[in-house]
Formats: structure tokens, sequence, C-alpha cells
């Protein structure tokens, strides 16, 4: 039973990790080289400072303390940036890393992916498509069942509409 218990800890953790800078490095700041359908700086005027932290600045929000991870309700997901519906609580998962989980996203021309080689690590990159701006990652760990891919979004570049 405790063998189970920490291999569970330990396969939890390493999921989270997935999300997330590694401690004590920076985050890279906006990429001038990454397309954007606005500057930095309109961006700026119109999404509050966690989105441009998460969106323009490709931040990640901490674990657990963001507004979806554990929101179980039915809707859809938007674009805090655009408001373009991006994802369906009926492909939302608990994927138990702290962050709003799905399988896929309702229509996979709205977002694109692209290598983010940032903080050491080498990730598949969910940006949406028509604006450019950061949504979170994508891994190949999801449920097997449902087609094995958890996109790992940050709440914080959506906003929920409850059905």
């Amino acid at each position: 039973m405790k063998k189970s218990i920490l291999a569970l800890l330990l396969v939890s953790m390493i999921a989270a990790l997935g999300c997330q800078p590694s401690s004590g490095q920076q985050l890279k700041k906006f990429d001038p080289k990454r397309k954007m359908s606005k500057a930095p700086a309109e961006w700026k005027k119109t999404l509050t400072s966690n989105q441009y932290y998460i969106m323009v600045e490709s931040g990640t929000e901490p674990p657990y303390q963001n507004a979806y991870f554990n929101n179980h309700e039915k809707g859809v997901y938007v674009s805090a940036a655009t408001g373009e519906v991006l994802f369906s609580s009926d492909d939302k998962y608990d994927s138990g890393t702290g962050w709003p989980s799905f399988v896929k996203p309702v229509d996979p021309k709205k977002i694109e992916i692209v290598t983010d080689n940032s903080d050491g690590m080498v990730r598949d990159e969910v940006i949406e498509r028509s604006t450019g701006l950061h949504l979170g990652h994508v891994f190949d760990d999801g449920p097997q069942d449902r087609g094995g891919k958890r996109y790992c979004m940050n709440s914080g570049a959506l906003k929920f509409i409850k059905k």
C-alpha cells in the first residue's frame, strides 16, 4: 500500500513538472520572432496582468491555484483574448497535475502546436492560431482510450462559459 501511494505521488509530481518551469529559472519573456496578431503593447491594453503574463510572456500559473483545474461544470472554454471556443467540458478530465486538462480541442484548426525549447526542456507548446498567444502545452500522457493526449492549459488563458 505504501509503495502504491509513493508511486502515485511520484507520478503526480513528474506530471506536474511537465507544465511548469523549473524552479530558479527565468521564464522567457516575449519572443520577438513569435508572430502575434497584435504587438505586446496592444495586448497589454486588453488583457489582465495575469492573462498577459501567461499569453504574451508564455508564463505558467501555479498548479492547484487557478480557476479551472477543479471545474466540473458543463460548458465551453474560450480564449481569454478572443472569445473563440477552444475546449469543451466534455473533453476535460482530471489529470492530477493541477491544471485544466483536455483530451482534444474543439476545433484543431483554432490552435497550433509549436516547439518550445524554454526552461531547459523541449515541449510541444499550444498557441491560439489566430493570435499567436500561448495557451499551454500538450503531452502524450493522456487517457489512452481517448487518444492519449493531455492538453495542459493555463486557466488564465481561458474563460469558462457555463451551458
